[in-house]
């Protein structure tokens, strides 16, 4: 007989926090590329320079997660959300002072870089995941997942506002304030404490190192198949996110509708991160990563392929919004459901660079093809390209355990 799942008053406020804490470091991440045009006016800095710099953060990010997933594993979410917390702000009063690229790599990219791993999601999805069911899981995950959209839907439009009102340095101070609410934010996450039952490794069996994990994981065949469709979305997210706002200023679209794009990528993908999540708990979710990416790379044919107006563009917007991160509660869930909840942070952590290292990709090569042909009709087309391989990858790939490895490559915890 099926019985009823009981969501506790502490899952609840856990997966509340986590959402808002995702939504106000995402939210502002997001808003980067509101700035492209405006700081490259003042500092007369090209495309590729500002795509750099954003790519080196998203490098960062993605290089640090499996470091800082160990770090939250071993010394606990709370330490680690606040001092990712203060890193960041720091990075964005940095940036508002910046005078050439140089200053801004600094600032967006390193600073920011690095903070944004202490304070998304391989550390918040691993808090919750520990107080939650394996039955809770996926739809837990979806919806802190949605906390990064919802974001989106708010911090860019206001962050847009803050750019009319105040130009681009004003907005980086007031930015820099909003993102210190996520040290009061951290307090609504649990401790260290044991995981729920469940999970293929119990908490008594320590913390797997960096490369026992690495060891494991190379072993997995399929784990590096989800690696791979993980790299495209790191990529199709970096450049959207990155360029899409300049994309359609440069075709003749009213700077707000770029904002608003954003916005809505974020609002309907509240709704698919959320639904993406359920699902997940219902069907395989390898499947359902294949069809995502097929999706996107659909979505992106029939933009190109209609003629450019603020109607389809904020539609496109939508339609690529509900496939943006419903990757998430779906790859984390794969992750844990081959090796455990025990280590998930750093697990999912070596999963998200690989993300990482596409959004690197995404971000800086599609301002260096623009700078070179003055188009970019070329990265779009490579896109799609990726997303036809991630749905390949993605079918190819079965998400069953790879626990029993650990005793032979990683010792026994005696």
């Amino acid at each position: 007989m099926a019985h009823q799942q009981t969501w506790s008053r502490s899952l609840v406020f856990a997966i509340s926090a986590a959402a808002l804490i995702v939504t106000l470091s995402m939210g502002v991440r997001q808003s980067f590329g509101l700035l492209m045009q405006p700081i490259g006016r003042e500092l007369g800095i090209v495309r590729e320079s500002f795509g750099f710099a954003i790519a080196l953060q998203n490098l960062l990010f993605g290089l640090a997660q499996p470091f800082i997933g160990g770090l939250s594993d071993r010394f606990g979410t709370r330490p680690t959300l606040i001092l990712g917390a203060v890193v960041y702000a720091i990075g964005l009063a940095a940036a508002a002072l910046a005078t050439d690229s140089q200053s801004l790599m600094a600032s967006l990219g390193v600073l920011v870089g690095l903070a944004l791993s202490g304070t998304t999601f391989v550390v918040v999805l691993s808090a919750v995941g520990r107080i939650a069911s394996p039955e809770q899981r996926s739809v837990a995950f979806g919806i802190v997942t949605a906390g990064g959209s919802l974001g989106q839907f708010a911090v860019v439009p206001l962050s847009q506002a803050l750019i009319s009102v105040l130009q681009w340095r004003g907005a980086l101070w007031a930015l820099c304030s909003l993102i210190l609410v996520i040290v009061i934010a951290a307090f609504g996450l649990p401790g260290r404490q044991r995981e729920n039952s469940g999970s293929v490794l119990p908490s008594s069996e320590g913390t797997l190192t960096l490369g026992c994990a690495l060891r494991m994981a190379s072993r997995h065949r399929h784990y590096w198949l989800l690696n791979g469709g993980f790299f495209v979305c790191g990529f199709h997210v970096a450049f959207v996110g990155t360029h899409l706002p300049a994309f359609l200023v440069d075709q003749g679209l009213d700077a707000h509708i770029g904002a608003w794009s954003l916005a809505l990528i974020g609002l309907f993908n509240i709704l698919g991160s959320y639904l993406f999540g359920v699902w997940g708990g219902r069907h395989s979710r390898p499947w359902l990563l294949s069809f995502l990416y097929a999706s996107r790379g659909i979505a992106m044919v029939i933009f190109l392929a209609l003629p450019l107006s603020p109607l389809t563009a904020l539609a496109f917007a939508a339609t690529f919004g509900f496939l943006w991160l419903g990757t998430v509660p779906l790859t984390s869930g794969a992750v844990a459901s081959m090796f455990g909840m025990s280590q998930l942070s750093t697990l999912y952590g070596i999963v998200f660079l690989s993300h990482q290292l596409g959004a690197f990709l995404g971000a800086w090569w599609a301002g260096r093809l623009f700078d070179q042909t003055g188009s970019y009709q070329l990265i779009w087309l490579i896109s799609i390209g990726l997303a036809v391989i991630a749905s390949v990858l993605s079918a190819l790939t079965r998400d069953h355990s790879a626990m029993p490895s650990r005793q032979v490559l990683c010792g026994s915890s005696a």
